[in-house]
């Protein structure tokens, strides 16, 4: 395929799925502005780096896991800047994530964790695709998906008051 079509190929899919890309940007940064701001520095990136992408069906994989990135890497930065000040942030009324509790609970795991059960259960991804997008074998991802559950389940049953 020619550069200017996978170029082409790479901003159509950004478009298309703008949304869907938003939702994995705000799960990580908590607030609107933020996550459109992940979402395009993402596609900034995307486009300024489509080479790197041999088919076109890679095209998904790789736009998620620019999102996932550059979501960490705000929120690294962010860590940096704000040192021991928790901000105010408005709840979530962009949010299609609408579990609060099940939300608030993804603060327990590590981001690659995190990165997983949002994958998984939020947008619906296949552990193969969830394995490409994390650079990692399924296996991998089969294993920290379980640790993932595990810890989620102690937390929800704590919070519930219920006894083990």
């Amino acid at each position: 395929m020619k550069n200017k079509e996978m170029e082409e190929k790479v901003s159509v899919y950004l478009m298309e799925n703008y949304e869907n890309l938003y939702r994995i940007a705000y799960s990580y940064m908590k607030n609107r502005e933020d996550a459109m701001d992940v979402v395009q520095e993402s596609a900034y990136k995307a486009i300024r780096s489509f080479e790197q992408i041999r088919t076109q069906g890679q095209i998904a994989s790789w736009s998620y896991q620019i999102v996932i990135r550059t979501s960490i890497d705000m929120l690294r930065k962010k860590k940096k800047e704000v040192v021991g000040i928790e901000e105010y942030q408005e709840g979530g009324m962009e949010d299609k994530y609408e579990d609060v509790d099940v939300m608030k609970s993804l603060e327990i795991l590590s981001e690659e964790e995190k990165s997983i059960i949002i994958l998984k259960y939020f947008e619906e991804r296949k552990l193969k695709e969830i394995a490409e997008i994390m650079m990692e074998s399924e296996n991998t991802i089969k294993s920290r998906l379980y640790r993932a559950l595990k810890k989620l389940k102690v937390e929800l049953t704590i919070e519930s008051g219920e006894i083990l």
